[in-house]
């Protein structure tokens, strides 16, 4: 199985009087294609453990490697660079700007990649909103749209620069459960059908049946 990222002896601990240790000391390899669930309880480390993978935040100790690259001496525009190219990202809180429609909202993160024209980059954000259904919705602001129609145009946006990896921190924590589930859906599609690799930090058991492995955290440590 060919690597899209892995994390190789990852602890991330804050600093200060009475350090705090978040993950501790993680081995984890995510294949090419593979849709993979990070479950455990509240508080056990698993959306540092998804930022860790992001290259979000920087381990203490340890290296996260994505596409078999080394990160670690990587200064941070490098890593600004990478994740804009190779990652894209789904949250909790879709993170819509408000003041701009859903089409802007997919199209920004082409035009701070900057390599396509404005004719490529309209086309582009058209079809991968098409792609979530939502297509006759592109001009609306996120304040018109649903929970479920936000997240889908967060999806969209995250796909923008056609990321081979897709990363996603509790994306239906604030869905009902039959949006939910078409949420999973197309995270499942994402990885079987376009071959992404897709890993979903949920705290839902039933939909972390849906991926093809899943990964428990508890206490900062890989328990399954």
């Amino acid at each position: 199985m060919i690597s899209a990222v892995e994390a190789r002896g990852v602890t991330r601990e804050l600093p200060g009087p009475t350090p705090v240790t978040l993950v501790r000391d993680i081995n984890l390899n995510v294949g090419t294609g593979e849709f993979v669930a990070i479950t455990g309880p509240s508080g056990s480390g698993k959306s540092s453990l998804l930022y860790l993978l992001g290259l979000l935040d920087p381990p203490t100790s340890g290296e996260v490697l994505v596409d078999g690259q080394a990160t670690g001496g990587m200064s941070p525009d490098q890593l600004a660079d990478l994740r804009l190219a190779r990652i894209g990202f789904v949250f909790q809180f879709h993170f819509l700007l408000p003041e701009f429609t859903a089409q802007d909202n997919v199209e920004i993160p082409m035009r701070r990649l900057g390599r396509l024209d404005d004719d490529a980059i309209r086309k582009r954000a058209t079809a991968l909103l098409n792609s979530v259904e939502l297509g006759d919705h592109r001009h609306k602001r996120p304040d018109q749209l649903s929970g479920g129609q936000r997240q889908r145009v967060a999806v969209a946006r995250a796909l923008a620069n056609d990321p081979p990896i897709i990363l996603a921190d509790e994306p239906t924590g604030n869905l009902d459960t039959h949006t939910a589930q078409l949420v999973f859906e197309l995270f499942r599609h994402l990885a079987h059908d376009e071959g992404r690799t897709v890993v979903v930090v949920t705290h839902d058991t039933q939909l972390a049946q849906m991926a093809d492995r899943r990964v428990l955290l508890v206490d900062g440590r890989l328990a399954l």
